[in-house]
């Protein structure tokens, strides 16, 4: 048996055929994957406006959003995550605390609008199998918007 007829196709390869260079996710996604933003590896001593999670460990994603807001213009100021996942979980967390952190800010009105295929559309998409994935940070981030207006 040859060594790529043991590799085990799906995530990281497409399955119509074994190409060694080719990967089923985007530069982006594999960028968001290898380099994540926000991650917040130590929850002991941050202060978060709202906390969510999303998730089942029964199906192996789980994730917790920690935000902040600025009281003032009502903008997320800070977006910090932790998830056990894969690379779709993880890439598509990273990309929503990009965005509703960046430019000063989002809304948190319109963070929680924010939509699954508007991450994905800026991730350069997805496997469809893994579109679950980009659901968990926007439900999470809903969960932590909730949490802040029931302080």
């Amino acid at each position: 048996m040859k060594k790529k007829d043991k590799i085990i196709k799906g995530d990281v390869v497409p399955d119509d055929k074994y190409k060694e260079e080719s990967w089923v996710y985007s530069e982006i996604v594999k960028d968001h994957f290898f380099n994540p933003r926000n991650v917040l590896l130590d929850d002991t001593y941050y202060k978060a406006d709202g906390i969510g999670v999303a998730g089942s460990p029964a199906c192996g994603d789980m994730m917790t959003v920690w935000i902040k807001i600025d009281s003032k213009t009502q903008k997320i100021k800070e977006c910090k995550w932790r998830t056990f996942g894969c690379a779709s979980a993880i890439a598509s967390t990273s990309m929503m605390s990009v965005m509703v952190t960046e430019n000063g800010g989002m809304d948190v009105k319109k963070a929680m609008h924010l939509k699954p295929q508007q991450i994905l559309e800026r991730l350069g998409g997805l496997p469809d199998r893994k579109f679950h994935c980009s659901v968990l940070g926007d439900i999470a981030l809903r969960e932590a918007i909730d949490n802040y207006f029931q302080k």
